[in-house]
């Protein structure tokens, strides 16, 4: 047997850890807050198109091309939960628009400055949503004395 090879009980141990890793992400997905939610889907597309950017120039295409697919859907997913009760949502609508032209355009060419260019355009839209999250999230906090009534103050 080859002394590099894990044995079943290792693999097995592998398997009981990521398994416990998805069940806890997907706990911290389905626990979150809207604008948690929404700051996710935003790390997670930047990294996706870092990561196919990065595939692209080192001429991995199949990994490249999951990365920006997996981007798209994000894109997707973004598009699906404006509302147009938000006067924003036409504007932010035409960007996702184009984000999802854009990288389309940069996985089917092949060409690292497209996707490089969507980047571009995500990162400080992630920044913008990450500063509003915290907003939100400082306006519902509720200061730790009003919590408890007067008497168990005293």
């Amino acid at each position: 047997m080859n002394d590099l090879a894990p044995a079943p009980a290792a693999r097995a141990g592998v398997a009981q850890l990521r398994a416990a890793q998805q069940r806890y992400q997907a706990d911290a997905v389905m626990s979150a807050a809207p604008e948690r939610l929404l700051t996710m889907l935003y790390d997670r597309l930047l990294l996706d198109i870092e990561r196919g950017e990065a595939a692209q120039r080192a001429g991995e295409w199949q990994e490249a091309n999951a990365q920006l697919q997996h981007a798209q859907s994000i894109v997707a997913e973004l598009t699906a939960s404006l509302t147009d009760a938000w006067d924003g949502a036409a504007g932010l609508r035409g960007v996702y628009a184009f984000l999802t032209t854009t990288l389309v355009g940069a996985n089917l060419g092949r060409d690292p400055e497209r996707t490089r260019s969507c980047r571009d355009l995500v990162a400080p839209l992630r920044e913008a949503w990450h500063a509003a999250a915290q907003q939100v999230a400082a306006a519902n906090a509720r200061p730790v004395s009003s919590a408890f009534p007067a008497q168990a103050r005293a």
